[in-house]
């Protein structure tokens, strides 16, 4: 069992970025189906090097319906390139992988049109929840504190679409291994952001230095370290497997893993 496998036990999917995993080289034999993470144009794989990984493996790819390529309003060169076999995941868009007019576009009526034309494509609903729903298809969230009580909700009003949540793992539960991997990632999210500049101080935020690795002390060290355990799948084997199932029980069909500490750390 290839490395990635290993690290993919229990989930449904394995999350690849292409600056961090070369995905022309990694193993993908004993994976079950891939996800490539969309990390600006420059980043992402050629249509033929997707072709060949999809003989491997189910493989999708995220397309934000903003942007130059993707946009079925406008811009579709690179949408219209991607392989048959490779499936979509579409989103709204990173603001930090779209250039400020991509950014300014509207969302709900380019969603709209890419799911006409890729009626199986998987609906990404971060900061676009309702038009997310109102879209259909498979609704793929990142995991949040409130994950598992929406989750429920939505089932128990009858949405019977598959729903998909995104994870970035860690099997560790060493605060600095955790901050190193996950300090910045889980600062991003609003309501954590806000929880730091609370917590700040007369510390700079995090735009201005604010250490979110290992290297963060006092208040904010104790935000991040709590927010990486609500925000992601860290700790031990037996800590991430009971979430999974609590995940599982509330409704998740699929469990999309990101290997947060690389290529280097993916063994169990």
């Amino acid at each position: 069992m290839s490395d990635l496998a290993a690290f993919a036990s229990g989930f449904d999917a394995v999350a690849l970025k292409p600056t961090e995993i070369d995905v022309a080289s990694i193993d993908l034999s004993d994976v079950g189906h891939a996800v490539v993470d969309y990390e600006g144009r420059k980043h992402l794989p050629e249509p033929a090097l997707l072709a060949d990984r999809a003989r491997e493996t189910a493989l999708s790819v995220t397309t934000p319906v903003r942007a130059d390529g993707f946009d079925p309003l406008g811009d579709d060169g690179l949408s219209a390139s991607l392989p048959e076999t490779v499936g979509r995941v579409l989103v709204a868009g990173n603001p930090a992988y779209l250039t400020e007019t991509e950014r300014t576009r509207a969302i709900a009526p380019r969603l709209g049109a890419a799911r006409e034309r890729t009626p199986a494509a998987w609906v990404g609903t971060e900061g676009i929840a309702r038009i997310a729903l109102a879209a259909g298809g498979t609704q793929f969230e990142l995991l949040a504190p409130t994950t598992i009580r929406e989750v429920r909700a939505l089932r128990a009003a009858g949405f019977d679409d598959g729903i998909a949540v995104y994870t970035p793992v860690v099997r560790s539960a060493d605060e600095d291994v955790l901050l190193d991997a996950l300090g910045d990632y889980v600062a991003r999210r609003g309501s954590v952001s806000a929880a730091l500049d609370d917590a700040r101080g007369d510390v700079a935020t995090a735009a201005d230095g604010m250490r979110t690795d290992a290297g963060a002390t006092g208040e904010p060290r104790s935000v991040l370290v709590s927010a990486i355990e609500r925000f992601a799948l860290v700790g031990t084997d037996d800590a991430i497997d009971g979430r999974i199932d609590e995940l599982r029980s509330a409704g998740v069909d699929t469990l999309v893993g990101y290997p947060a500490r690389g290529p280097a750390a993916l063994g169990r």
